[in-house]
């Protein structure tokens, strides 16, 4: 079940604090920038960069990912590992607010989200 209405708003508005804090200063974000998508219950944060090889593409590349479980009021968190595929974060592995999410991902102490 997707996240209510009211739930987005307030993810956004959570979401613009954490990418002001966060992004690269403006003239680097032509090659680094963040960004973030919310489909359903997941909310994805994602690097923007251009592709090595062809600096004409440009790549999203997820690193943390979010998902609320309604029937818990919990949101569980993932972090992309090598393989490309997404890992319970084990330390927290859910937590009971968005804001603590996003205060793990910009703490991230394991090293597991921006490397």
């Amino acid at each position: 079940m997707a996240i209510s209405e009211f739930e987005i708003k307030r993810c956004e508005r959570e979401l613009a604090k954490f990418m002001a804090a966060k992004r690269p200063p403006v003239h680097i974000r032509k090659e680094l920038d963040f960004g973030y998508r919310i489909e359903d219950q997941s909310v994805e944060l994602y690097e923007i960069r251009p592709e090595w090889r062809n600096p004409e593409n440009i790549m999203h590349l997820p690193f943390a990912k979010t998902t609320y479980i309604k029937t818990k009021k919990v949101w569980k968190i993932y972090w992309q590992r090598q393989d490309l595929k997404w890992h319970r974060y084990e330390p927290t592995p859910e937590v009971k607010y968005f804001e603590e999410f996003l205060a793990i991902v910009s703490e991230d102490e394991n090293a597991c989200f921006f490397g």
